[in-house]
């Protein structure tokens, strides 16, 4: 009698399922049935805020440019962790308290070393991304 009841409730869902699935395929086919079609050559070419395509879009980044990208992730990730302590900051305590202090810590630590070896040396200041731009910049206009 259990498995009747466990099947007895699963039939609106199958019938949701079954109505969204028709629905999107109701939509789909009149879309390809009542679409126009457009056969011009320019259809199929790139078209970006009304700027003709001059070059490939092929341009080698620079290595800084990952790094940048990972220090943005690794370093928001931790202030997610630290919202979620600081919401939970009275439920945390005193050990919640000096746990996100040491991660605090932990975390100035790793950005002074990152400092001290250069990794955050980027930008349009550094002398190697510029001459690295302009020798890629000379070679894409062929001089």
């Amino acid at each position: 009698m259990n498995n009747a009841a466990n099947n007895a409730s699963a039939w609106p869902l199958l019938i949701y399922a079954f109505a969204a699935a028709a629905l999107v395929g109701i939509m789909i086919g009149l879309s390809y049935v009542l679409g126009q079609r457009h056969e011009e050559p320019q259809t199929d070419t790139p078209f970006e805020s009304g700027i003709k395509v001059t070059g490939s879009a092929r341009l080698r980044f620079s290595v800084q440019f990952y790094l940048v990208a990972m220090f943005f992730v690794v370093f928001d990730l931790e202030s997610v962790f630290i919202v979620a302590w600081a919401i939970a900051f009275q439920d945390a305590g005193w050990v919640g308290y000096l746990g996100v202090l040491v991660f605090i810590l932990v975390l100035a630590a790793v950005l002074i070393y990152e400092w001290k070896i250069g990794a955050l040396d980027f930008g349009p200041n550094n002398k190697k991304i510029l001459s690295a731009y302009r020798k890629h910049y000379r070679k894409s206009i062929n001089i």
